[in-house]
């Protein structure tokens, strides 16, 4: 007698053609009416399948019926009662038979809760269970995918394992949420994946990447990896500490690196340091030289290497150039036992366009704005973030939360925050669409910098977030309850541009623009500023810093030691990129080394001991760093003599009669006899000269400075002093 299908020619056509809008209601194991009876039936869809054999936990195997040429397979039980649990075991066309439990006889692993949360935009941990996660169960172990797609048709699951076919791996649709879940035994830790996505009303296969992917294959690869991590950490003492190690009152000397260049193999097989090189030969360094912080440009995975890693396509993905995630664990993990914090540059102002990641993801604007005029950076070639979408808060508020969960950074610094803030940032006229006010301000990304504030801070107590915001936009590092964005930290892109435009001025010319040097300390506690000389500032034909100095060789070595002095002096915290502290030559190449062969000439190894004093004197005296945001820390001593290109200044600690006396000079001219006015007629110590022979310097001035009674500046005592060329001085007053 021949067997009759219990399904429809147009189902069993819908599942070959990998078309049916919900596989799980005919694949796996269901009851059929038969007669007055309900039996089980079991279907399976395997195109390079010969015969499949179905085999119960319990009974007799039976070998299934095929029903299309196609592929698809079922059998009736005649007597099952209970659902049961079955593998399949599978002869193929080609190769060898092979054993699989079924994916199908699974139900939904997500919770209610989730997926409300997910609905309100509200959810700060999506990464716990979107994306690929190996887990157990009903005794059988796995991994259960899951990826939003809600204008999608169909999405399958593909990789080595089904030999990317997309009519294999259906998933299961949460139709309310756009979430797409699939539990499939047997996938591994290290197997590829992505996701096939057919568009609605649309004759388009579309293949992604996983957008919550936690490790992905090398480039040029774009495929996505299960991964599992075991890293144990080590860190509980500094994680404990940490509130009071980064508070505001406390030095944050930042050295920023881009993690592939910092230093590069030049043993049997030349390359980037992966994580643990980099750790076992960074933290020594950045011990010697006194940092206490090291920033690393964007670690996700990123496509193309020129981008320095700021056009993403993985979000949630250590770049694989480097390493495994564990990989990275351990480097923050030796950072933190050698007392050294790590910040990363984090970018939820755009994404990389490539058609494996986030673009067009389900054939729609998902992540992005569908108007260029809201989604594209014309300027980097991106695609910008839709804040206004639950799915985009969901994405970034939980990725932001991750990287301090799951890899216990201790700072995110944001970058383009002001191409974020404003809807016509770097556009012309007719090529921006105004917010709902008829504004210029985007009103959702605002709200998102905000919660994005809000919710790290209450999760990571002491944890670190900083604003690369170059415009004048008040509040970025005020509490969102004041009306502020809620950053810690805002660099200060002003200070930056006003010192480095002055200081490359030939020194004749400088008493011109003595404002453009003093004109920060007008804002300079408007916000909580972080003083950047960053990798910005050396690339595209601007020059290394070295280079930008006026003068010969010793004036430009000289001119470098005063502006580092000077930055040390100035209210802010600090950052300093790569390469500056051995006074590089070159521009910054991403291509090779930082010139690590200059520390065999007396003058860059100056600079380096210049730095590495600079950062003791930070970690030693609180005026240095103790009141760094307000009127406390600083007075001017004299900001007037610009004839002399000379300034002086006092920083306070907490403890006010804690100072320090600053003096600079923008001149090769050294000054003997020069009065300055002090706070008290006591001796004074000249704690660090950048003129002295130990920075390659002439060496021009006394090791101590005594004060005496007599107004001058507006101060009650003044000392008498020998100021060297283009150098800056640190006194200390002696006390009993």
């Amino acid at each position: 007698m021949a067997y009759s299908p219990t399904l429809k020619i147009e189902e069993i056509a819908a599942i070959s053609n990998g078309v049916h809008r919900d596989p799980f209601s005919v694949l796996g194991l269901h009851t059929k009416a038969v007669g007055e009876k309900e039996k089980f039936v079991a279907r399976a869809f395997k195109p390079n399948a010969k015969t499949i054999t179905i085999i119960p936990e319990s009974g007799k195997p039976a070998e299934m019926v095929k029903i299309s040429e196609n592929g698809m397979f079922e059998y009736l039980f005649p007597r099952r009662k209970k659902r049961f649990q079955y593998d399949l075991e599978i002869v193929p066309y080609e190769g060898k038979p092979y054993r699989i439990t079924d994916a199908y006889q699974f139900g939904s692993l997500l919770s209610e809760f989730d997926l409300q949360l997910w609905g309100e935009g509200n959810h700060h941990h999506t990464y716990k269970w979107m994306g690929a996660h190996p887990r157990e169960v009903d005794g059988i172990d796995g991994t259960h995918f899951t990826v939003a797609a809600p204008e999608a048709a169909r999405v399958s699951l593909v990789g080595s394992f089904n030999n990317w076919d997309g009519r294999i791996y259906p998933m299961r649709k949460h139709a309310s949420q756009g979430i797409w879940e699939i539990f499939i035994p047997h996938i591994s830790p290290g197997d590829l994946y992505k996701y096939e996505i057919k568009p609605k009303n649309r004759d388009e296969i579309l293949l992604k990447s996983d957008p919550y992917a936690f490790y992905s294959e090398l480039r040029p690869g774009t495929a996505s990896i299960v991964w599992d991590s075991t890293f144990q950490w080590s860190d509980q003492k500094w994680i404990e500490n940490r509130p009071d190690t980064q508070s505001h009152n406390k030095p944050h000397s930042v050295y920023e690196i881009h993690p592939g260049s910092w230093r590069k193999k030049v043993d049997e097989n030349p390359g980037f340091l992966n994580y643990r090189e980099l750790a076992d030969q960074l933290i020594p360094y950045l011990q010697e030289t006194g940092f206490t912080h090291v920033e690393l440009m964007p670690i996700a995975e990123h496509p193309y290497d020129p981008s320095w890693g700021y056009q993403i396509t993985g979000f949630y993905a250590v770049t694989s150039r480097y390493g495994n995630p564990d990989d990275f664990k351990y480097f923050v993990n030796q950072c933190h036992k050698a007392g050294i914090g790590v910040i990363i540059d984090w970018v939820p102002a755009h994404f990389a366009k490539d058609e494996h990641g986030l673009r067009m993801f389900d054939g729609t604007a998902l992540y992005e704005h569908a108007d260029p005029r809201q989604g594209e950076h014309t300027d980097w070639g991106t695609n910008i973030f839709n804040y206004g979408r639950l799915e985009v808060l969901n994405f970034l508020l939980s990725n932001a939360v991750y990287w301090f969960e799951e890899y216990h950074v201790d700072g995110l610094r944001v970058d383009a925050v002001a191409s974020m803030l404003y809807l016509d940032y770097s556009r012309e006229d007719d090529q921006w669409v105004p917010n709902k006010y008829g504004g210029r301000e985007n009103l959702e990304a605002i709200q998102f910098l905000q919660r994005f504030n809000e919710i790290v801070h209450d999760y990571f107590p002491g944890v670190l977030t900083m604003a690369e915001e170059s415009t004048s936009w008040q509040g970025v590092s005020r509490p969102v309850d004041a009306g502020g964005l809620g950053f810690d930290f805002k660099w200060n892109m002003g200070w930056m541009n006003d010192t480095l435009e002055y200081i490359s001025k030939d020194p004749i010319h400088r008493k011109y623009h003595q404002g453009q040097l003093t004109f920060s300390m007008i804002y300079a506690f408007t916000e909580n500023f972080i003083l950047p000389l960053s990798h910005d500032e050396v690339v595209h034909m601007k020059q290394s810093l070295l280079s930008k100095m006026p003068g010969d060789d010793w004036q430009k070595f000289a001119n470098l030691r005063l502006l580092y002095t000077y930055m040390y002096g100035h209210p802010g915290k600090k950052l300093l990129f790569m390469g500056a502290e051995l006074a590089q030559w070159s521009e910054w190449n991403h291509e090779h080394s930082i010139d690590w062969h200059l520390l065999q000439w007396n003058t860059h190894k100056g600079i380096k001991q210049l730095i590495q004093d600079l950062n003791g004197l930070y970690h030693r005296e609180p005026a240095m760093h103790q009141v760094d945001f307000n009127w406390e820390g600083f007075e001017w001593i004299d900001m007037s003599d610009a004839d002399n290109s000379l300034i002086s200044f006092i920083r306070r600690a907490a403890d006010p009669d804690d100072f320090l006396v600053f003096i600079m000079n923008f001149t090769p001219t050294p000054h003997y006899g020069y009065k300055i006015g002090v706070p008290e007629a006591v001796e004074y110590e000249i704690l660090l000269n950048s003129d002295s022979e130990f920075y390659w310097g002439s060496n021009t001035g006394e090791t101590f400075v005594q004060g005496h009674q007599g107004d001058w500046h507006g101060r009650p005592a003044q000392i008498s002093i020998t100021i060297p060329p283009l150098a800056g001085l640190i006194l200390k007053p002696k006390k009993s």
